[in-house]
């Protein structure tokens, strides 16, 4: 049974949340938050999308594999730490940051990829948990009547 009070809410709070949790992401590398923290908005924000429009749809509306956004999160923090370090012959995990400064992110650098990484891991490791629990709740609830 859909809540139409849900559903409506949802339509509005899934843009907000998600919105915030990038605010969270760019916010990390200078002040608290971060990548963790975003992409536990991010998911929760998918997750109310499930609970309101189901699982299939909040799978549909995340538009990639949370498998392949695990992999990509994980190729990208990694990378943060070692490709452009040992390109520039500094040690593992060197924080590296750009010269040029922008206005609402400040400067950019190995600090804000490696976030990036953390967000995306995530979001594809709390959405591969929900959509599996999900999935096993409703095989279930099938085998019962």
């Amino acid at each position: 049974m859909r809540s139409l009070i849900l559903t409506t809410a949802t339509r509005y709070l899934l843009p907000l949340m998600l919105l915030f949790s990038v605010f969270l992401l760019f916010r990390g590398h200078h002040d608290p938050g971060g990548g963790f923290i975003g992409g536990l908005v991010a998911s929760a924000a998918f997750a109310l999308y499930g609970f309101a429009y189901g699982m299939p749809e909040a799978r549909r509306v995340l538009l990639f594999d949370p498998l392949k956004l695990i992999g990509v999160g994980l190729l990208t923090a990694v990378s943060s730490g070692l490709i452009a370090p040992i390109v520039l012959g500094r040690p593992f995990m060197t924080s590296i940051w750009g010269h040029t400064e922008f206005a609402a992110l400040g400067k950019l650098g190995t600090p804000l990829m490696f976030d990036i990484g953390v967000y995306t891991t995530v979001i594809g490791v709390t959405m591969l948990i929900m959509l599996t629990l999900a999935e096993e709740d409703g095989d279930q609830g099938e085998e019962t009547i």
